[in-house]
C-alpha cells in the first residue's frame, strides 16, 4: 500500500514538472513571437482592394487631387517592428511628419516613441503583448505635445468621416489615423491601425498606408467599407473603433 502511494506521488510530481515545463515553454514561445520582428510574407488581396503598387493603384494616386499627406507619410514611413506595434508605427510616422517643419526636431523611432511619460501611460511591454486602443494611442500622442481629436465610429457617421478625412488630406498640418478591423475589408487579421494618405474622389476610395508592409501593401479601399471596418467593437476598450486627427 505504501509503495502504491509512493508511486502515485512520483507520477504526480512528474506530471507537475512536465506541466510546468510546458507552461514555461509556451510562455517563451509567446514572448519570442511578440518581440520578434515579423518576417516578410505578403498575402493576396481580395479584388475590391487595390494595391498602390499595381498599375491601377498608381493611376488612382496620380489622379487624386486630395493627397497632401501622402508625400510626408511616404517619406517617414514605418514598418511595425513587432506584431502588436501597428499603433506605435503609425504614431511615429505621423509625429515625424508633423515635426518635419521644425529645424530642431529629433526624429522618433519605435523605441524612442516610449519616453518616460509615454511609458507611464502604457508601457511598451503591455503594447507588445496586448496592443492598444484608439484612446490609448491618442493619449500617447498627446504626451508628445500634439493635439489629438478622437472619433469613435459609433458617435459619428460615414458622411462626417468622409468630410473630415477629405479636409484633413488637403493640407499637411494634420494627419489622420484609422483603427479598423481587417476582416471587415477582406484581409486576414483583426484590429489594426494605420494612417490614411490620400482620397480618390471619383471612386470614393481612401489610401491606407498599411504599417504592416511585410504582410500587405498600401491599399485603396472604398469609404463605405473602411467606415464599416471602423464601426466594429474593440475588445480592449469595449467601444467601437474609429479614427484620430493629429495636429501640431
Amino acid at each position: 500500500m505504501k509503495n502504491a502511494k509512493y508511486r502515485v506521488r512520483q507520477i504526480a510530481a512528474k506530471v507537475t514538472t512536465v506541466a510546468g515545463l510546458l507552461g514555461i515553454t509556451g510562455l517563451a514561445a509567446v514572448g519570442y513571437y511578440a518581440f520578434t520582428p515579423p518576417s516578410i510574407n505578403r498575402l493576396s488581396l481580395p479584388e475590391h482592394l487595390i494595391s498602390l503598387e499595381s498599375p491601377m493603384g498608381k493611376k488612382l494616386l496620380s489622379e487624386s487631387q486630395i493627397r497632401k499627406d501622402y508625400s510626408l507619410l511616404n517619406t517617414y514611413f514605418e514598418t511595425q517592428k513587432r506584431p502588436a506595434y501597428c499603433g506605435v508605427a503609425s504614431g511615429v510616422m505621423v509625429l515625424n511628419a508633423l515635426g518635419s517643419h521644425q529645424s530642431t526636431y529629433q526624429r522618433l523611432t519605435q523605441d524612442t516613441f516610449f519616453t518616460s511619460t509615454a511609458s507611464s501611460i502604457r508601457s511598451p511591454y503591455l503594447v507588445t503583448f496586448l496592443g492598444m486602443s484608439l484612446d490609448e494611442l491618442a493619449i500617447l500622442l498627446q504626451s508628445h505635445n500634439r493635439k489629438v481629436e478622437v472619433y469613435h465610429a459609433s458617435t459619428t457617421t460615414l458622411e462626417q468621416f468622409r468630410a473630415v478625412a477629405k479636409a484633413n488630406l488637403k493640407n499637411d498640418n494634420d494627419f489622420i489615423i484609422v483603427n479598423y478591423n481587417r476582416s471587415a475589408i477582406g484581409q486576414i487579421g483583426g484590429g489594426h491601425i494605420s494612417p490614411i494618405a490620400a482620397y480618390h474622389e471619383k471612386t470614393d476610395k481612401f489610401l491606407i498606408e498599411d504599417v504592416s508592409s511585410y504582410k500587405y501593401p498600401p491599399v485603396w479601399v472604398r469609404a463605405t467599407m473602411l467606415w464599416n471596418a471602423m464601426n466594429t467593437g474593440d475588445a480592449i476598450s469595449s467601444q467601437t473603433r474609429g479614427y484620430l486627427i493629429v495636429k501640431r
